[in-house]
């Protein structure tokens, strides 16, 4: 068994979900587990529809429920010549969501998003389904909802290893007797009263990573619309190098410094059991893409670039000028998680601590307040983290042209960069 994972760029149109139809062909007669996402931009526009709930906002919330609705239904219109039977099952989906409106809201903000959001999931999985049966596929639709077993942390929810391994074996592997293709969705799953969680945003290829793990498949592909992982993004980097293949340790590191082709938490259960991952375009479909595995032995062949933007630098000094010691670290901790504050880069000296944060997540003035008794602190905003894997002089003289460099460090295989343009 393969496990295939088409995220929401290769679903957001009648194109896209036809092209899925012509991969899958390529891999006729054999077994495949495929996770697909939500379509397009469905997840955020379903965000709305969430807020316009909890805010009460009625007009809104119909607004872009049906917003929503004329989205699939004019994928549908596209791909089929005859809709009814596909039409009506999406149909009851929305007559059920515009439905929710009269009941009354739950406390918890995070349960109403899961309950929602996931929707987005269970739309794009019923049309792709339809039409690969329309098409000749053997297919069969499961649902998450029965299959990844979660805690109760909505939003972010927990995986129960045992138990998701358990329902694997016993509700998923059984359907290939009668199936060729099982299509089931990402991000999504449930609580052990049934009860629908979301895995945190961008977790369809942590859902692809959990079920090659529950069923102990012989690989993983997630199919994007990139030749594979390139060691930089083409956004803000020229002549880009794809890399034929690296180590998980290797992608793993690449994930924890923010490159964003691999979801951190997919890495692990495939290492885990030794599975491969590959990285392939669903616009090229034939080409070798990026394969991820054990061996390390080409990790160290090109340098990879991964570059954060919109980056605020803080120097935290005591107003005492006492040294910067572990009684000082403990009390600068426990103020920046008061401000909700994720650290990006640390470094301290005898008087100052220095750490780099997101400017678009953060309220500097918050940061300022919760210090000001005690320390003084200082801040430049407006830089920019560059994180070079396998570096040399060479990129470091590239990447630092017209720039000035704030802070700096470097182990034997990373150099991290914090750089303000001249």
């Amino acid at each position: 068994m393969k496990v295939f994972k088409f995220g929401g760029a290769s679903v957001k149109d009648a194109q896209g979900v036809r092209n899925v139809s012509k991969i899958l062909s390529l891999y006729k007669g054999q077994k495949l587990g495929v996770v697909i996402s939500a379509m397009g931009k469905t997840t955020n526009a379903m965000e709305g529809v969430v807020q316009a709930l909890w805010d009460r906002n009625q007009s809104l919330f119909v607004e872009r429920v049906n917003e929503r609705r004329q989205f699939h239904l004019g994928i549908i219109e596209e791909l089929f010549s005859n809709t009814k039977a596909i039409t009506h099952e999406i149909e009851e989906i929305f007559h059920y969501l515009i439905e929710s409106y009269e009941s009354s809201l739950p406390d918890n903000y995070d349960f109403e998003y899961d309950q929602i959001v996931s929707i987005g999931e269970i739309l794009s999985t019923k049309i792709v389904t339809a039409y690969l049966d329309h098409s000749g596929h053997n297919v069969q639709w499961a649902d998450a909802r029965k299959l990844v077993r979660t805690n109760n942390k909505y939003r972010e929810g927990e995986v129960n290893w045992s138990k998701t391994e358990s329902l694997f074996n016993s509700n998923f592997i059984s359907m290939f007797e009668n199936a060729d293709t099982l299509i089931t969705q990402g991000f999504v799953g449930h609580t052990s009263e049934g009860l629908t969680t979301t895995l945190g945003r961008e977790g369809s290829d942590f859902s692809a990573g959990i079920m090659a793990f529950c069923c102990n498949a012989e690989s993983v592909t997630i199919w994007k619309d990139v030749p594979g992982m390139l060691n930089a993004d083409p956004k803000y980097f020229d002549n880009t190098i794809k890399l034929d293949k690296i180590s998980f340790r290797e992608a793993i590191e690449l994930s924890y410094y923010g490159a964003s082709v691999i979801h951190p938490k997919t890495i692990k259960p495939l290492q885990n059991k030794g599975i491969p991952l590959y990285v392939k375009s669903f616009v090229d479909p034939t080409s070798e893409g990026t394969v991820i595995q054990s061996e390390m032995d080409s990790d160290h062949l090109t340098p990879s670039f991964i570059f954060k933007h919109n980056q605020a630098l803080f120097s935290i000094t005591p107003k005492d000028f006492s040294f910067i010691v572990e009684k000082n670290l403990s009390d600068i901790f426990e103020r920046l998680a008061l401000a909700n504050a994720k650290i990006n880069v640390m470094q301290n000296s005898a008087l100052n601590f220095n750490i780099l944060l997101d400017e678009d997540k953060i309220d500097v003035q918050e940061i300022l307040a919760v210090f000001k008794d005690s320390y003084d602190v200082r801040y430049n905003g407006g830089l920019e983290l560059v994180t070079i894997r396998h570096y040399d002089e060479p990129t470091l003289d590239l990447v630092t042209r017209n720039k000035e460099v704030l802070l700096e460090q470097k182990t034997r295989q990373t150099a991290r960069l914090v750089v303000k343009h001249k």
